[in-house]
């Protein structure tokens, strides 16, 4: 019997040979890859029946990797594993055609899973932010228009939290205070006139400020 094939998308090596223990029992593991930009190509190469994908990679973003595999190969399943727990970005990861957000604090039963209902058509979200999930997706269900344009320490700051990093992570990353992120991060979501970090990452996904050359 021919196994389900998988692929794996993270920039942490120790993780994805982890993972690769794991889950090689269970599944054929055709392919790793550690940015977003390398998941877009080989992915249309090996043509997984499931992707397990962090979002915040180098180059490209997984979220955005993701949506356009979707486009371009609307049966293969996409799970996201990563560290963010904040809801708004689950919600948008789901809106993004996902079948799966599992934390990585998550347990390994968590991950086969969600594997398993993705290729049986279902979806699987883990029970650390499902509540929370549906609170932000009943209070802000729709994307607001847009009109002005950031400034580049704004947009900086935008494309980093898009990507899945923390206000502090942002902050270390950029080298300031976690207070100046969290600043320029309400500045922008002013100018923007968005009013969620939902909004705010469909805005970087719109505005191709995910992609990193």
């Amino acid at each position: 019997m021919t196994r389900p094939r998988l692929m794996l998308a993270d920039d942490h090596t120790i993780l994805v040979e982890a993972f690769r223990k794991l889950l090689d029992p269970h599944y054929d593991i055709v392919g790793t890859v550690s940015d977003g930009r390398a998941l877009l190509e080989t992915a249309r190469q090996l043509n997984p029946d499931v992707i397990v994908a962090d979002i915040g990679m180098p180059l490209m973003n997984g979220l955005e990797a993701g949506l356009r595999l979707k486009e371009l190969m609307p049966t293969m399943k996409l799970i996201f594993l990563t560290m963010n727990d904040d809801p708004d970005l689950a919600v948008e990861a789901m809106r993004c055609g996902a079948s799966g957000y599992l934390l990585k604090s998550s347990a390994v039963e968590e991950m086969l899973c969600a594997i398993q209902l993705a290729l049986n058509g279902k979806t699987y979200i883990t029970p650390l932010i499902r509540r929370g999930m549906q609170k932000s997706f009943i209070k802000n269900p729709r994307v607001k228009g847009h009109s002005k344009a950031l400034t580049p320490r704004q947009r900086e700051v935008v494309q980093l939290l898009a990507e899945g990093k923390s206000m502090k992570e942002v902050a270390s990353v950029l080298k300031v205070t976690p207070r100046t992120v969290a600043f320029h991060k309400y500045r922008a979501m002013d100018e923007l006139n968005i009013g969620t970090t939902a909004e705010l990452i469909q805005y970087a996904i719109k505005a191709k400020l995910l992609i990193r050359q």
